[in-house]
């Protein structure tokens, strides 16, 4: 409100233009009275001017520029006379008298207010403006001075006058409808954190390209003066007088301006601030808007000064965020204020405490009032609704609901009571209305919230200010006329018109309307310039899709029912497909406010399931009408959620609200603002919640008394599980309090008091009283950590899974007692020795401790052994924990004391270095369950012969490591040890003891008689312990394994066998019991450098242990001396079977020195010497003379040493193998060689691959090949393979076979070659493969190779094999001599193969001739006849990959099918036109003799199928039949099989890979009963259903003879499998098994796996490719040891992981032939891995183990490399794709060959 002035200080224009803006809007409305008042004011000539003036408003500016010239009285006349005429708005009627002079200073404010300004002036200001001289300076600063004054008093008295409390009194004065009653509440103020604010202004933002600029934001330009001083907006004050005068006040008291900005966030998409400099602008020169307030802001302009910014919550300018002082945040009102706000409101009425009641007793009433906007329209439309209905009064339920009802309010109050009912007052104004609508939704688009007289139709701007819907204000911008401003009287009322436009709309259609409607967040987004002005749009489109607003709607846009409901469908459908949406917290509220909107059960409900597990609100305030929403939503679905407030606000208010929340399973609440009120106040609610498991209040303030009263109300809550107060500040508890509370409350598990800096007393008191609750599992206090465990059952604790077993054992028993077992963890917090009573005390309350973690604490030695003193009086069944506790040597003693008093403790375990000390305890029933023990085994001096004790005795492990102990330390400890008599296990390592204590060690030995395992690692030993330690093993036969090591690290590890009765001492020496037989022992020596004379000492003592089965002596640098010297001890190591020397340096003298042991020993059966630093000795059991195996590979053995070596082989008779690859050679080493051959008895295979042979080096071998009779076969490669394998025999072998490849002959050695071969009659089998051989030498090559009788096989693998034609190839087997028996030509494999005998059979080629010449006589001197000729006897003819014409398929059948003895014909992935292809299918009914007909990958389809078998007809030798890899169908397979019926030799069918289903499938089945020769079947890669593979079971039941079934890749799944066991016992002769790929799970792997025992013959498995399951496996497993003749099993991609291995590698170790284990792509790590590795020595049959792409890591790996070497069977292990660090897979290659890391 402008304040009036004094008439001498009138300024007669600036009052005339503040008020021109709203007068010249009112005037419009009565243009003729105001032309009257004008005539009598104005002369008549100056009116003349109007006459050219048409338009209303142009012509109303007119004449008050008219008035306004005529001078101060005329204005004044005309104001007076306005007044009185009219009944104008408050504001315009005071500003307009104001531009009259009318009124003073003293009139317009209350009795004294005068005074009150009179005497605030300070005294020395009045005397000096009484003396002032106009013409000094000290005069005009004391006039700024007084201005400055009475400036500051206009401006107090302003705001008293307008916001004062007698305000409303003048309201009731004015005529014109307020739109809201002006009752002035304070609101709750909140001050915020700036970071969380700059924070999201870091974000980066998002331009709006092409957006509109509002006009109300225009930046135009001002200068400061101007604004401070000149004529102000007419909502302003202006100085009284000398406007100069006080802007220089200002400037010189900065420090006392306040300036407002208010709605930055409507102008903050247009700031810029760019040019904003560091220097202070010129105080006069202009400035943009934006560059005014950031100059102010920085201080640049008016320092001191103190700038109030108001804003939404939006995105605020960088600048400002790091310049702002405070921040605070209006939440409007709280429960008080509403109430405050009410009574204001109807102070005057007499319903007033019915109006509060009404409010207070409505729970979604109130929540909506806290906003004030929704107050003040409740109380509208309250007041409406008390005054219409005295009796009753139904409210609205939604906010959107309530605007409805305002708007109708609005729309009757200005009627009054002559106004009709709703509906007509909606159709008398439907035009204006709908105007409103389209006005609030184009503005709202285009970001508009200010509009002008043009943006707005006459009648809509008449009606919206008639009925108080729309405001006027006067806009000024510099450097034009003040206009009038029009708004919304709030931005709600704009965007719930905008929504109803979009809702009654005939123009918008449902794409539009989904495009609309989105939801808002409360964080600042990227694009939220799009929409920054529709705070409650989405809300208000959601209520007007209920059902309630339906009739509304239909009123307004005059449409039926339909219509409307199916635009409200749309909106319910996008918030449906939202909620399926990735939402955040803030949009998730929004979701929910919007369906409380709706009121749509049906659609909460949908929300609802689809929100569940979505409820989580992060770092923002949630009122009660946001909880409101959000119980809603939650309510309406039937899911049990989790809703989670992570430093959010939120009001005590709100939790009345939740408290009605019924589907809430867990609640948590993170905010420091929690404190015992906040938990008072939700304790209320907690009972309501009847699904709450679990309730979080963490990182409050909540003290002890608040956790106690939460905790009461809690236990009122049945269903609850878990509570959890982390950081708050709960110091004290009553523990006895708090432990009665939680002891009530049945379901609870879990109770978390972390981080509450609880005090030991507390904490003690806790443990206390915790113990003996009945229903506490465990108290963990650990540190600031302290959470107590449940067992969620009233007096009965979960059960351990230790005691399943035993409760099984019980369940048939009618009543079972459970077991309660307690854990107490009291950890780090600083007891001491004088705490240990106190804790015993505590420990003895409670009979069913399980672990006891006391680490972390300063017992020392006195607290602990006080501890141990009470251990046999305590009930610990698991764990004692002493770690952290400064224990000393005196201490461990006492620990190891307990070992003996306490029978129960089964393990100790202590380190002082790492300060660990903890005790293990044999559970109370295992305990009992031992049984009885003889007290073992050999008697000492102080016990006598047959005192042993008959109580049940525990294995106990001590283990004593880094504890920095001297062999003097361990007097003490060895004496408390020799009272141990019951320790198994033993560990000394990393510890200082050296031999001395070893030998104090080894004299208490024969005290410990239950030992199985002493370590002794790292205790600085030499190497006269090692033989001290060798000599050991002569003693009684109890030592099983002895592992030592002097490298870095040392490793002493002995195990021991079980001893059983005996009356004789150790010491002693004899034996103390029979000799137990087949018990070797092992030794180890690693990294020890050993002199000669130390090898010989060894040997020596080693040569006296009569069970030493294994020596390994790796890493040890022995000479060669050294190791000859072992040599020679082998004949006195009777019962060794294996010595390794690996990681030692060998030269060739030392790798035929080696060899050398097979002369030296008669039980070494194979000799591997590796690298030149890997040997292994492998023995048998026995003198019998057997087959050995020599290989000495990689060991640089050259021409020098060939003949030693050679020597060595000819003094043995049983050589089986000598490999001598990867070597030096070279051609003279093997001429040398090849001298000796004849010489080497026996049948033996020589493999001299990669020794550097020539072709030179080739024929010479050829040469020796062809002259000498005892080589048999002679196999070479000079590629990158680089083969050479020469085979002995010791004669009777007819076979003679040369096999050559890519050795790249030049011409010449070609030619010495076929020299060679023409004296090679006996040949049997001759392979040149890429031998550089042509077509011209492939002539000659068949002209040489001859034979006197018998079969001679020639293969051929050339490119032109491929490039040459049929006719040409059959040209060149013309070539052949002898009669050909044999063709195959394989293009793919550039292979051309004949099979000749010799010599030819001229009777039967004459009769074909005979017959051919009948066929066709003119060729008898032909191609064909000479063909014919050659290939009479021909018998078998394979065709692969070759493109046939016509005529070469015409000749196929005319002269190759008809032949008589033709028995197997293929033809295979062969290119035939159409023609030709039936002509060959007919011609095949020629085929009388054939055995064998293969038509694989011949894309055949059931077309052809009839043809065919018309030919099968005539095969009535037929035994195998293969089409595979075809397009047969269903038809096609029917065909077949009525053909098939009749052909009872049939032995073997291939339809693999067809297309054929359940119909084709069963008519094959019906087929199989009647076949009874049938021995392999494969069907694999077809379509059939599983029900259609229980047919085909059935059937295969009946094929007894069955040795091949092949059925992979059929998806046949379990049903199928569970069917196939029925059939398998049927089938006894079954070989092979193929299932891959068939979809079984783990039900049909189970009784797959089961089944298979019944098939003990089977030699190959495959059920790759299934997810068997676990079960499966270990049933597979179990079965495993049935199947002695298997050879190869596939189980890749089965899902195995390392819990089945064990079973696996048992299973393996029971099958004697098994060669290969395929079990690739698992799940197998480290575990698996080393179960494997331990099965590998077992199998001496297996040749390769395929572990690819599983989770080895080093330690596997590295396992099966150390178990490989004892393995010389083995060829391959197969490991690429498994997780082995880098470097380590070339190590262990380098070391072993066979570990392949690489992708094969």
């Amino acid at each position: 409100m402008q304040p009036p002035f004094q008439h001498d200080d009138l300024d007669l224009p600036a009052a005339v233009a503040r008020a021109r803006p709203q007068l010249v809007e009112f005037l419009s409305h009565c243009p003729e009275w105001l032309l009257c008042t004008a005539q009598r004011l104005v002369p008549e000539a100056a009116l003349s001017s109007l006459a050219g003036i048409a338009h209303p408003r142009e012509k109303i500016s007119v004449l008050l520029d008219l008035l306004e010239e005529a001078g101060p009285a005329a204005w004044k006349h005309f104001a007076q006379s306005v007044c009185m005429e009219y009944d104008l708005p408050l504001d315009l009627e005071v500003l307009l008298m104001s531009s009259a002079g009318e009124g003073n200073f003293s009139q317009t404010e209350e009795s004294g207010t005068d005074t009150r300004a009179q005497s605030s002036v300070p005294k020395g200001s009045a005397r000096s403006r009484r003396s002032s001289s106009s013409g000094s300076d000290k005069d005009a600063k004391q006039r700024r001075l007084d201005a400055c004054v009475r400036y500051r008093h206009l401006l107090v008295s302003s705001i008293r006058q307008r916001y004062g409390s007698r305000r409303a009194a003048e309201a009731q004065e004015q005529t014109q409808p307020l739109p809201f009653n002006q009752t002035f509440v304070n609101v709750v103020i909140h001050q915020s954190k700036a970071p969380r604010f700059k924070e999201r202004a870091e974000k980066p933002r998002e331009e709006v390209a092409g957006a509109p600029e509002a006009e109300e934001c225009a930046d135009t330009a001002v200068k400061v003066s101007d604004l401070l001083c000149s004529e102000a907006p007419s909502h302003t004050t202006k100085p009284e007088d000398s406007p100069d005068a006080v802007f220089q006040g200002l400037l010189e008291n900065a420090q006392q301006t306040l300036i407002i900005f208010d709605g930055l966030d409507e102008f903050a998409a247009n700031m810029d601030v760019s040019s904003s400099s560091k220097r202070s602008p010129a105080l006069t020169s202009p400035l943009s808007i934006s560059q005014l307030f950031a100059e102010l802001c920085h201080g640049n302009l008016l320092p001191g000064c103190t700038v109030l910014v108001t804003s939404r919550p939006k995105r605020l300018p960088d600048f400002l965020l790091c310049t702002v002082g405070v921040l605070a945040e209006i939440w409007g009102f709280d429960h008080e204020r509403v109430e405050e706000y009410v009574s204001h409101y109807f102070c005057q009425h007499s319903f007033r405490e019915r109006a509060i009641a009404h409010v207070k007793n409505n729970t979604k009433l109130l929540s909506m009032c806290l906003i004030p906007a929704l107050c003040n329209i409740v109380c509208i439309c309250l007041e409406y609704l008390l005054l219409k209905h005295q009796m009753s009064v139904e409210l609205p339920q939604t906010m959107t609901q309530f605007y409805i009802k305002m708007f109708l309010i609005f729309l009757n109050k200005q009627q009054g009571d002559c106004a009709g009912d709703e509906e007509t007052q909606v159709n008398c104004n439907k035009k204006a209305i709908l105007g409103l609508f389209d006005l609030a939704l184009k503005s709202l688009e285009e970001k508009k919230l200010v509009f002008y007289v043009h943006d707005i139709p006459e009648d809509v701007k008449e009606f919206a200010s008639l009925h108080g819907l729309l405001t006027v204000f006067e806009v000024k911008t510099s450097g034009t006329c003040p206009e009038a401003g029009y708004a919304f009287v709030h931005l709600s009322l704009q965007e719930f018109f905008a929504a109803l436009c979009l809702m009654v709309s005939r123009r918008v259609d449902k794409n539009y309307l989904k495009k609309k409607f989105f939801l808002k967040s409360k964080w600042t987004l990227k694009n939220e310039t799009k929409t920054e002005f529709m705070e409650s749009f989405h809300i208000f489109l959601s209520g007007l899709s209920s059902r309630e607003c339906r009739t509304f709607l239909m009123l307004l846009a005059e449409q039926d029912e339909a219509w409307v409901q199916e635009k409200q469908d749309v909106i319910l459908q996008s918030l449906k497909k939202l909620a399926a949406t990735h939402l955040s917290g803030p949009k998730v509220l929004e979701l929910c406010h919007c369906t409380f909107e709706t009121q749509n059960l049906e659609v909460a409900q949908h929300i609802g399931s689809l929100l569940n597990f979505k409820y989580e609100f992060k770092n923002f305030r949630l009122t009660t009408l946001d909880m409101s929403a959000l119980v809603f939503v939650i309510n309406s679905s039937q899911d049990l959620i989790c809703l989670d407030f992570a430093g959010c606000l939120v009001d005590t208010d709100c939790l009345e609200v939740l408290a009605g929340c019924k589907n809430v399973e867990h609640l948590s609440f993170r905010s420091r603002r929690c404190g015992d009120d906040f938990a008072a106040a939700l304790s209320k609610g907690l009972q309501g919640m009847g699904s709450l498991k679990k309730l979080e209040l963490t990182g409050g303030s909540i003290t002890a008394e608040g956790m106690t009263g939460l905790v009461q109300a809690a236990a009122q809550c049945l269903q609850l599980e878990e509570i959890n107060l982390q950081g708050n500040r709960i110091r004290d508890p009553d523990g006895k309090r708090v432990m009665d509370l939680f002891s009530k409350m049945e379901k609870l598990k879990k109770v978390d008091l972390s981080n509450n800096h609880l005090s030991l007393n507390a904490v003690l008191s806790l443990a206390k009283e915790g113990i003996v609750c009945q229903n506490v599992t465990e108290l963990c206090a650990r540190g600031d950590t302290m959470v107590i465990y449940f067992s969620g059952t009233s007096g009965t604790a979960h059960r351990s899974p230790d005691l399943k077993l035993e409760e099984k054992k019980e369940e048939n028993k009618e009543h079972i007692i459970p077991t309660r077992h307690v854990n107490l963890c009291l950890q780090d917090h600083r007891l001491l020795s004088q705490h240990a009573k106190m804790i015993v005390a505590i420990l003895q309350s409670c009979p069913c401790l399980s672990e006891v973690d006391l680490s972390g604490n300063k017992l020392g030695d006195e607290g602990c052994s006080c501890l141990l003193e009470s251990l046999p009086c305590l009930s610990i069944s698991k764990q004692l924990n002493l770690s952290q506790n400064l224990l000393s040597v005196s201490g461990i003693c006492s620990l190891l004391k307990s070992v003996n008093t306490c029978q129960k403790v089964m393990e100790v375990q202590v380190s002082l270095c790492h300060g660990t000390a903890v005790l293990r305890f044999r559970e109370d029933r295992e305990f009992a369950s031992l049984p009885p023990r003889e007290e073992p085994v050999f008697s000492t001096d102080d016990q006598p012969h047959g005192e042993e004790s008959q109580t049940p005795t525990t294995p106990q492990k001590i283990r004593l490591t880094d504890c920095n102990f001297q062999a003097s330390d361990l007097k003490n400890v060895c004496a408390v040890l020799k009272e141990c008599g019951h320790i198994s296990e033993l560990d000394l390592s990393q510890n200082f003891l050296g031999d001395e204590g070893l030998l104090q060690l080894f004299q208490c030995l024969p005290k410990l008689k239950m030992l199985r395992s002493l370590k002794f690692n790292n205790n600085q030993i030499s190497l006269n312990s090692v033989f001290f330690l060798a000599e050991s093993l002569t003693a009684p036969e109890h030592i099983k394994t002895m592992s030592l090591s002097l490298g870095h690290p040392q490793v002493v590890h002995l195990t021991f066998w079980e001893r059983v009765s005996s009356t004789s001492r150790w010491r002693s020496g004899s034996l103390a019991c029979p000799k137990q037989e087949g018990r070797g022992q092992s030794f180890s020596l690693r990294d020890c450098r050993m002199a000669l004379e130390d090898v010989t000492r060894l040997c020596q003592i080693l040569a006296q242990c009569p069970q030493l089965t294994e020596i390994d002596l790796s890493g040890n640098s022995l000479s060669d001396q050294s190791i000859e010297r072992l040599l020679s001890f082998l004949p006195s190591l009777c019962h060794l079977t294996l010595l390794s020397i690996r990681k030692n340096s060998l030269s060739p003298r030392c790798a035929v020195l080696l060899l050398n042991s097979i002369n030296l020993c008669e039980r070494v059966r194979v000799v591997e010497v590796r690298s030149s630093e890997n040997a292994f000795l492998h023995l048998g059991a026995s003198m019998q003379s057997q087959k050995t195996s020599c290989r000495l590979t990689g060991c640089a053995i050259g021409e020098g040493q060939v003949e030693e070596l050679c020597s060595v082989l000819e003094q043995h008779g049983w050589l089986a193998e000598v490999d001598l690859s990867r070597n030096q050679l070279g051609d003279e080493g093997l001429r040398c060689l090849l001298d000796h051959l004849h010489r080497v008895p026996g049948t033996c295979s020589l493999n001299l691959s990669h020794n550097g042979i020539s072709q030179d080096g080739v024929l010479h071998l050829i040469n020796a090949f062809v002259t000498s009779g005892n080589t048999t076969e002679v196999q070479v490669s000079l590629c990158s393979k680089a083969t050479l394998i020469i085979k002995l025999t010791s004669g009777g072998d007819p076979r003679k076979i040369l096999r050559l490849a890519e050795c790249n002959f030049q011409p010449e050695h070609l030619e010495k070659l076929f020299l060679l071969l023409e004296r090679c009659t006996g040949l049997t089998e001759y392979t040149s493969s890429n031998n550089n051989m042509t077509v011209q030498a492939a002539e000659r090559l068949l002209h040489s190779l001859r034979k006197d009788l018998g079969l001679l096989k020639i293969s051929l693998e050339e490119p032109w094999v491929c490039r040459e034609s049929v006719v040409d190839l059959l040209e060149l087997a013309l070539q052949a001599s002898g009669s050909i028996t044999g063709i195959t030509i394989c293009k793919d494999k550039t292979l051309f193969q004949l099979v000749i005998r010799f010599p030819p059979c001229l009777e039967k080629t004459e009769s074909v001739i005979s017959r051919l010449s009948l066929h066709k006589p003119e060729t008898k001197h032909s191609f064909c006849q000479r063909l014919c000729e050659k290939c009479a006897q021909l018998q078998q003819l394979r065709w692969s990959h070759m493109e046939l014409h016509e005529d070469e398929a015409e000749m196929l059948v005319r002269i190759f099918l008809p032949l008589p003895e033709l028995k197997v014909f293929g033809l295979t992935s062969c290119s035939v036109a159409p023609a030709g292809i039936d002509y060959l299918i007919s011609g095949l009914q020629s085929c009388q003799a054939i055995e064998e007909l293969n038509l694989g990958y011949m894309k055949l389809s059931s077309a052809a199928i009839p043809e065919l078998v018309l030919g099968l007809c005539e095969m009535p030798s037929l035994k195998r039949f293969i089409l595979n890899h075809n397009s047969i169908g269903d038809d096609g397979c029917s065909r077949l099989a009525e053909a098939l019926r009749k052909m009872h030799s049939m032995e073997e069918i291939n339809l693999s890979h067809n297309e054929i289903g359940d119909p084709g499938l069963l008519n094959l089945a019906a087929v199989l009963l009647e076949m009874q020769n049938l021995q392999k079947i494969d069907l694999s890669g077809n379509c059939p259903s599983p029900a259609g593979g229980e047919k085909l079971m059935e059937a295969l039941a009946h094929c007894k003879h069955i040795k091949e079934l092949l059925l992979s890749r059929n998806g046949f799944g379990d049903r199928t499998a569970v069917t196939l066991p029925l059939c398998l016992p049927h089938m006894a002769n079954l070989k092979i098994l193929h299932f891959q790929n068939n979809n079984i799970g783990q039900a049909g792997g189970l009784e797959l796996a089961r089944a298979l025992v019944v098939c003990g013959l089977l030699e190959e498995i495959s059920l790759s490719e299934n997810d068997l399951g676990e079960q499966s496996i270990h049933a597979l497993s179990k079965g495993l040891p049935c199947f002695k003749r298997l050879r190869r099993i596939d189980l890749k991609f089965c899902g195995i992981t390392d819990g089945a291995s064990k079973s696996l590698s048992l299973g393996f170790q029971q099958c004697p032939s098994m060669e290969e284990i395929i079990l690739s792509w698992n799940a197998l790590g480290d575990g698996g891995a080393r179960e494997l590795a331990i099965a590998l020595p077992k199998m001496e049959k297996l040749k390769v183990l395929d572990l690819e792409q599983n989770r080895i890591g080093a330690c596997g790996a590295t396992r099966l490399a150390e178990e490989l070497a004892t393995c010389p069977e083995i060829q391959s292990i197969r490991l690429w794709g498994n997780p082995v660090p880098k470097g380590l897979p070339e190590t262990l290659t380098s070391q072993d060959p066979r570990l392949c890391f690489s992708f094969n």
